[in-house]
């Protein structure tokens, strides 16, 4: 019976079709509508501190981020901007907090984008009008970033903390004020460290109009424990058809927030499948360290941009079987490993000679591949 080639899925839909939003652009590049759903980080560098900024742009740049936020908490920073926008090669978002000066200085200096808290700017209702008119006559478009830690005086009296209710009225009331100037080119956002209070929040915020929405738990935590919870709630709103633009916010290096991002957008097929790893979790029937091979063919073949499947497995119960229906495979057991290619046995080969054939073999697999192969045809 001839082998079925069956290799990595082509999931043709996603889980819900995406909601409908405006559509905003961010410099370059757009947010919302048919847009793509985009990936953000921010800096950890000081602002002020030019080249290491757009170092580390630079960096997340080639790690796949698709827009960057920079700190500005003050005068030196917003001073920096103008360099930091002319040389990024991604839009740069200004974050602007309790100095509303500092959003026209955004502007003026040729970001994409400002992001306000309106919580914490003095007087920020009193500002909108203005910079709305600065904010048109520029292009720039804004993020209105609401978070549960910067929530206004008058909510957090209303509602005793900060409620799902509490972050979507903020959000509503300050978006209105924008429409009521003529502005529309805007996303919004309503952050909380709780991923079921965020969930519940943009549930609601959707309901109430078709802003572009930027999903974020915010203040997640270390990488473990802040992947878990963005990988619940993005994963819940998103398999919903809700989020345009997604921030991983870990404590963590900030090309991990992208990683992190990348993978849970490949995982609802909303992104490209690039390299995949199936591994089993090793148990008492495995005789080989699954641990060790799965990590280093991952490491091995992380410079990979094209969209496989390698199988690493431990044992004969579900090896051979996984191991046929990805692009690649080993079955291990017994110091040797089977190598599938397509669903064939090519060779079986000593199991210190698994990892180099796996890679060799992914490498040629790959170099093989047409342009586009494996692209999941995108419902939106």
């Amino acid at each position: 019976m001839p082998a079925v080639n069956l290799g990595t899925p082509n999931v043709p839909q996603l889980i819900s079709p995406r909601r409908k939003t405006r559509k905003v652009k961010v410099g370059t590049t757009y947010v919302g509508g048919d847009a793509p759903i985009t990936v953000q980080s921010m800096t950890t560098t000081p602002t002020t501190d030019i080249n290491a900024t757009l170092q580390q742009i630079a960096e997340l740049t080639a790690s796949g981020c698709d827009i960057v936020r920079v700190a500005v908490p003050s005068r030196d920073d917003a001073e920096a901007l103008p360099i930091i926008a002319k040389k990024s090669q991604i839009p740069v978002i200004a974050d602007i907090h309790f100095q509303p000066n500092y959003v026209f200085k955004a502007i003026d200096a040729g970001c994409a984008a400002v992001r306000v808290n309106p919580g914490n700017i003095r007087k920020f209702d009193d500002r909108v009008g203005e910079i709305a008119k600065a904010a048109s006559d520029a292009g720039v478009s804004l993020r209105i970033g609401v978070n549960a830690g910067s929530l206004e005086p008058s909510l957090l009296q209303k509602y005793g903390k900060p409620t799902a209710e509490a972050l979507v009225e903020s959000a509503v009331w300050e978006a209105s004020l924008f429409e009521e100037h003529g502005f529309h080119d805007f996303g919004i956002s309503v952050k909380h460290n709780d991923p079921v209070v965020m969930v519940k929040a943009y549930r609601m915020l959707s309901e109430r109009g078709d802003w572009p929405l930027h999903l974020g738990v915010t203040e997640a935590g270390p990488a473990f424990q802040g992947t878990i919870k963005s990988a619940v709630a993005f994963g819940s709103l998103l398999a919903d058809g809700i989020g345009d633009t997604i921030r991983v916010s870990l404590s963590a290096p900030p090309v991990e927030e992208v990683k992190v991002g990348l993978q849970i957008l490949q995982s609802l097929n909303l992104r490209e499948r690039r390299l995949e790893i199936v591994s089993c979790p090793s148990c008492g029937r495995a005789q080989v360290d699954v641990y060790t091979l799965a990590e280093s063919v991952q490491e091995g073949l992380k410079h990979l941009t094209v969209p496989i499947r390698v199988a690493v497995m431990g044992c004969v119960v579900n090896g051979p079987g996984e191991a046929r229906e990805a692009d690649l495979g080993v079955a291990s057991g017994n110091g040797k490993g089977q190598i599938f290619v397509k669903g064939e046995v090519i060779k079986t080969v000593p199991e210190s000679e698994i990892v180099p054939t796996l890679i060799a073999e992914a490498e040629r697999i790959a170099a093989d591949m047409p342009s586009g192969t494996g692209t999941p045809e995108v419902i939106q």
